[in-house]
């Protein structure tokens, strides 16, 4: 008759899972709670080897374990999934000890927890704690990123965070400054009398809304520097609601005073050539209409496309057009005056607005001189490039009295021009293209290599 365990007649009365197996494993008894959590009956776990019932991802490991706490008479822990009938998944922590004693052959005392509940919590708690961290470096990244110094205190007033440029405009490293009073890194005074200034992220706790720094502020940098600065403060709440400390967002106002004149620049200026874009274009458009109406005088509009810049873009690549486009732009200024308005209009287009003009030959002339100087040889990447140009000319007020017609006429003469060029003439120098060929001289009718015009 088999011995077993004093406690084996209790176990059915346990809600941990017994399991008895024999020193290879292999299931001598199990109890009530045990057959529950295998969804299997005694009869069919009587003689499986315990790792039968073990999910096919963890066996492997398991077994492995077994293998070693076996070997050297140790107790076995492991955590695994069963395998069960349904497809459920249960999580079990095994803990199997050595019993010498009332086991015939000796065995193993198996006490298996489900520990399904204990894992999901886990994971979820992971899964929150990698949100947090993912949240954490995100907004780490964000701040160190900014133009603007951001330094942020406890509500004890002591210095919680810097990013980079805090660092940088403060003089202090963040670890040095980590924990200290926001007055011993914070130093600013005022400009005239230099006298120290409210504190705005104190203010900003106390008011619990966002406050500016005070006018002429100076912050008294580490190394004792004195640097003009522009800054507000605003309070941190928690999830309740309750003030918990304050973000101070300050910059050097030497530096912002500059990107403001910049930004203000790049607002009417394209970046690469520093014509005039689109939007600056219009508005001088408009004030020179207004200008030509009230002294009853022409303008002139010539609409530019640079010819086949595609192919000569991919042959030298983009810096090479890039300098194909800024050389052009330097061109078309030295072949206009100071008056005129140039505008790159997008890509390879280019606008130039003659304001003031007596006659309409004078925006002929103004076309020829920007094709012969366009055609000038310019050296890129050791090859010799000679620009072409078709330009379309309309005239205010024969061709139109608004921005719009004037540059719709300018664009369909320019694109005439391109039409014209497909055809077998000798078109190796075409300037210009004009809504009335019968306003022109006819020395200007007969040079078909020169100009081309659009009846």
């Amino acid at each position: 008759m088999l011995q077993y365990p004093s406690f084996i007649p209790l176990s059915d009365e346990l809600p941990l899972g017994i399991l008895i197996t024999d020193r290879g494993g292999n299931c001598l008894y199990s109890n009530a709670a045990y057959q529950k959590l295998c969804g299997r009956s005694a009869d069919e776990l009587v003689g499986l080897h315990w790792s039968t019932v073990i999910d096919p991802k963890d066996r492997d490991q398991a077994i492995k374990h077994w293998n070693a706490a076996v070997e050297g008479q140790n107790a076995f822990l492991f955590e695994a999934r069963l395998e069960l009938l349904n497809d459920e998944t249960v999580w079990t922590r095994h803990n199997a000890a050595l019993v010498t004693d009332h086991i015939p052959g000796d065995g193993y005392v198996h006490a298996v927890e489900d520990i399904t509940i204990y894992k999901i919590h886990e994971q979820a708690r992971k899964v929150a704690e990698e949100q947090l961290f993912e949240e954490k470096e995100r907004a780490q990244v964000t701040l160190n990123s900014i133009g603007d110094a951001v330094l942020s205190i406890d509500i004890n007033g002591q210095v919680s965070f810097m990013n980079v440029v805090a660092e940088e405009l403060t003089g202090f490293d963040r670890n040095q400054a980590l924990g200290q009073p926001l007055s011993a890194i914070f130093q600013v005074v005022d400009a005239k009398s230099h006298k120290p200034t409210r504190d705005p992220a104190q203010q900003a706790i106390q008011m619990n809304s966002v406050v500016e720094l005070e006018a002429n502020a100076l912050l008294i940098t580490k190394s004792g520097e004195e640097l003009a600065i522009e800054d507000s403060a605003a309070p941190i709440h928690n999830r309740d609601g309750d003030t918990i400390g304050a973000v101070i967002v300050f910059r050097d106002a030497r530096v912002s005073h500059q990107t403001t004149s910049r930004m203000t620049y790049l607002a009417q200026h394209d970046a690469l050539t520093g014509l005039h874009n689109r939007h600056a274009f219009y508005e001088r458009f408009e004030q020179s209409l207004a200008l030509a109406k009230r002294h009853k005088k022409k303008m002139g509009l010539l609409f530019i496309d640079l010819d086949k810049f595609k192919s000569l873009n991919d042959s030298l690549g983009h810096d090479g057009g890039d300098k194909i486009l800024t050389t052009l732009a330097g061109r078309l200024r030295s072949c206009v005056r100071t008056t005129d308005i140039i505008c790159r209009f997008g890509g390879d287009e280019f606008v130039v607005l003659l304001s003031e003009i007596e006659q309409p030959i004078q925006a002929f002339s103004i076309a020829k001189k920007i094709s012969e100087a366009a055609a000038a040889p310019i050296k890129i990447e050791g090859q010799t490039v000679a620009l072409q140009l078709s330009i379309g000319v309309s005239i205010y007020p024969e061709n139109g009295e608004t921005a719009k017609s004037l540059l719709r006429m300018a664009d369909a003469a320019m694109y005439r021009i391109k039409t014209l060029k497909r055809r077998p003439v000798d078109t190796r120098s075409p300037v210009a293209a004009s809504e009335n060929q019968s306003d022109w001289p006819k020395e200007w009718c007969r040079r078909k290599t020169d100009v081309r015009f659009l009846s």
